[in-house]
């Protein structure tokens, strides 16, 4: 289960709706006194932060097809082709409606951070 590092939600339901802040490549395993981001650049950072999003989404009953839009903010626009490969191995043949920006800076010094909104058909 992903933590919050900051005064917000991890992930908020509304109606069929899951929006799931904005995740960082943050090692869950860590056994240190705080968050640390894992090791391997913005695509290791990526695939963490899409891993610990898939929690979220798991812990509302929701799979990573119900992803409809995600936001990549990357720190570095450099990145871009590396990270796409972490985002396909996540995704596989899903492909959710995407931006993907580069930002001046992100919490904790992360490489990269996504948000994503999924949607659950109520019937």
């Amino acid at each position: 289960m992903s933590v919050p590092i900051g005064p917000y939600t991890p992930i908020v339901t509304a109606g069929p709706w899951l929006i799931c802040s904005g995740q960082l490549g943050l090692d869950q395993q860590s056994a240190g006194p705080g968050p640390s981001l894992v090791e391997g650049g913005a695509p290791a950072q990526l695939a963490q932060a899409l891993a610990n999003a898939g929690g979220l989404l798991a812990g509302k009953d929701a799979v990573p097809a119900d992803v409809v839009k995600t936001t990549v903010f990357l720190a570095d626009m450099a990145d871009a082709p590396a990270v796409n490969e972490a985002y396909l191995a996540f995704f596989g043949d899903h492909r959710p409606a995407r931006s993907m920006v580069a930002v001046a800076g992100l919490p904790l010094g992360a490489l990269v951070e996504v948000e994503l909104w999924a949607y659950r058909d109520p019937s």
